[in-house]
């Protein structure tokens, strides 16, 4: 039983726009439309008309962008800055932090401002991270899709560009903030790239594509445009009269290799599979090497055959789920909710959690790094609390009212649920 959205929801679930907010924001059109015949195989340029009133300005603005860079103490790597495709030092642009802060790689702002003034591009690195708005946002998007996110925003002066044309290993949603942006989208040269499948194992036909062949998306993005990249396709963006601002959202997309790793590294459990290979061994003989594949082959292949679903969501859960933290959590005021928790407190799931609800005896509450023990009875209780719904303590079914303080007690403690504000 699973109360929480799983990986694959994009090409499994349903996608109503009302439970969908996030990703409503960044694609124009029917969300299943667009899970079956754009995620993952085609661009897609979604207008501002298309997509819900308001553009990006409560996500982030250029103020921000000077907020960042000059009062919130921002250190390497929360700052890359870029010319023509050339990544600048860091050293051209951090210094000391001054008495009291020893600290060598602090943001220098009047540095960043004399290069981006000379026409460098500033990227502001997971945001996801560091601004608020954008760390709700993340991770929202993240429930909805499946699939880890992280968001960079991508500043560039007039006339500028930052990056020659590329391609990147994760799904990006463009998200233009300010100015205008010409992109240019590319079909791929390496389709579905892995991480260890950079762009430039494959610099020159990635040149000659951006060189030779018909973009699949040639387009302006002004404010409030949004622009969905799949992994591999080869891009481009050049600011036009003034400076533009854009929210470049990455999807790190779960694939079918990660369940290739996961398989292959439970084969460690297999003992014959650990044995030592032959002393004096030529791992660069092939004769050799096939040798060992004779015996290693079948090992494996009764090792896949063997391997359960839930052995292997184990694996997955523990690799995946820590992939965007759920939603950030006041140390201090959420000591003293707990010290305060009494009949009539209002509490709710942590945002962004991912979680496995097992009914049972006991009743598991799956984590990404850890599984919570309750007793049976606590069953109908737990599963109200991950509906999502906030819900009044004293109103728990199944339990009295002292046995829902304590299993509350013990879910606030795990950083599990936590009490609404109002």
């Amino acid at each position: 039983m699973t109360l929480q959205p799983e990986a694959g929801q994009l090409s499994d679930g349903q996608l109503p726009s009302e439970r969908c907010p996030a990703l409503r924001r960044c694609v124009t059109g029917d969300l299943e439309q667009f899970a079956s015949s754009y995620w993952g195989s085609q661009a897609l340029l979604s207008p501002a008309p298309d997509l819900p009133p308001g553009g990006f300005a409560d996500l982030f603005s250029l103020a921000t962008a000077d907020e960042l860079l000059s009062s919130r103490g921002l250190r390497t790597p929360f700052l890359r800055i870029a010319k023509d495709g050339t990544v600048v030092g860091d050293s051209q642009f951090t210094g000391a932090a001054g008495v009291g802060a020893e600290i060598g790689d602090q943001i220098r702002d009047d540095k960043v401002a004399a290069l981006f003034a000379g026409g460098h591009t500033v990227v502001l690195q997971a945001l996801h991270r560091t601004w608020p708005p954008l760390v709700d946002f993340a991770t929202q998007l993240s429930v909805e899709a499946g699939h880890p996110v992280q968001i960079n925003a991508y500043i560039t002066p007039p006339e500028s560009q930052g990056f020659s044309a590329h391609y990147d290993v994760h799904d990006v949603f463009v998200l233009q903030v300010a100015g205008e942006k010409h992109w240019t989208v590319h079909a791929p040269v390496h389709v579905d790239p892995l991480r260890n499948q950079p762009w430039t194992d494959h610099s020159a036909a990635v040149a000659a594509a951006a060189r030779d062949q018909e973009p699949v998306v040639d387009a302006v993005l002004r404010p409030g445009d949004a622009l969905y990249v799949p992994r591999g396709f080869l891009h481009s963006a050049k600011a036009l009269g003034g400076v533009s601002a854009h929210l470049t959202v990455g999807m790190h997309t779960l694939t079918r290799y990660l369940l290739v790793q996961e398989l292959a590294a439970l084969a460690a459990n297999q003992v014959d599979l650990r044995t030592a290979l032959p002393l004096g061994f030529d791992p660069g003989d092939p004769a050799q090497v096939a040798q060992q594949l004779d015996k290693v082959v079948p090992l494996l292949a009764e090792q896949i055959r063997s391997t359960s679903a839930e052995d292997l969501a184990v694996r997955l859960r523990r690799r995946t789920w820590s992939g965007n933290r759920p939603a950030p959590l006041g140390p201090l005021a959420h000591a003293a909710a707990i010290s305060s928790l009494a009949i009539g407190t209002t509490i709710r799931l942590r945002a962004g959690l991912r979680y496995r609800l097992v009914p049972g005896d006991p009743v598991l509450l799956q984590l990404s790094d850890r599984t919570i023990s309750l007793p049976a009875a606590t069953n109908e209780a737990v599963a109200r609390i991950c509906s999502g719904d906030e819900v009044r303590v004293g109103d728990l079914p199944g339990l009295d009212e002292a046995d829902q303080l304590v299993v509350v007690r013990r879910l606030m403690t795990e950083a599990v649920v936590v009490a609404s504000a109002h």
